[in-house]
């Protein structure tokens, strides 16, 4: 393709595109949307135009044998580098590649043809969200020149407080002293919480029937002991009845 330039017949057209848009990622995007999809946008192009076009870092290398071919890819370019897609280019170069086959419309003008497409940057609303139709919108303070107050330093607070002068050992005695004050103050609290979720609580069915069952025990204990008692008893006067001969001998032998 290069070598074809050699020729009377071809021209040349390099487009510098580097200094079209500042942005570093939005030129990559619009040069990316010059080539298209695969090159697809780009060999629709070449194809309209009748022109070879390269597109390689800040400039795009256009070659035809028509000028008129020249400035249609020139002017593609510089839209598109300029935030209008080439598609809307490629519909017209369409359109006037057909006006063009009909010789009664060679000396009318085609604008009546062509499609106007134009550029609406309409602002859009965002949907509120029910969390941020809640939220009220802060109230603006009262405008003051000054700048606001500094924040004080821990060596400006001990300084204050007299701490600064005092001994290394006797201010690490302070912050335990301190420390383990707080410690009884949140067991304290936490165990007056403790005390009331078990008040709160009701009896239960269950530990009051276990409250009955170990009364009934101890009741039928005491009765038990009781009885055991008397046992004992009897069975002590029959051994010591047990002395006597007469119970081994026959009363019907006398």
């Amino acid at each position: 393709q290069a070598l074809k330039i050699l020729d009377d017949e071809y021209h040349c057209d390099i487009v510098k595109i580097g200094g079209l848009v500042r942005n570093k990622e939005r030129f990559v995007k619009r040069r990316q949307r010059l080539l298209g999809p695969d090159g697809a946008t780009l060999k629709a192009l070449e194809l309209l135009t009748g022109c070879y076009i390269l597109v390689q870092g800040n400039t795009v290398s256009i070659m035809a044998n028509s000028h008129t071919g020249l400035k249609q890819a020139r002017q593609v370019v510089i839209d598109c580098m300029n935030n209008i897609h080439p598609v809307y280019n490629i519909k017209r170069l369409m359109i006037q590649k057909e006006l063009a086959k009909d010789p009664k419309l060679a000396n009318e003008d085609w604008s009546r043809f062509l499609p106007t497409f134009r550029k609406k940057n309409v602002p859009r609303k965002k949907p509120a969200s029910a969390g941020a139709a809640e939220k009220k919108k802060p109230e603006k303070k009262a405008y003051t020149p000054f700048p606001p107050a500094q924040t004080p330093r821990k060596v400006d607070s001990q300084l204050d407080t007299g701490e600064y002068f005092v001994s290394e050992r006797a201010r690490k005695a302070k912050k335990l002293a301190e420390k383990t004050a707080k410690a009884a103050e949140t067991s304290k609290e936490k165990r007056a919480a403790h005390e009331r979720e078990l008040e709160q609580v009701p009896v239960s069915s269950s530990s009051a029937s276990k409250k009955r069952s170990i009364h009934d025990t101890s009741s039928s204990t005491t009765v038990d002991v009781n009885q055991l008692k008397e046992k004992f008893a009897k069975k002590s006067k029959k051994k010591k009845g047990a002395g006597d001969m007469s119970d081994y001998l026959d009363v019907t032998q006398k």
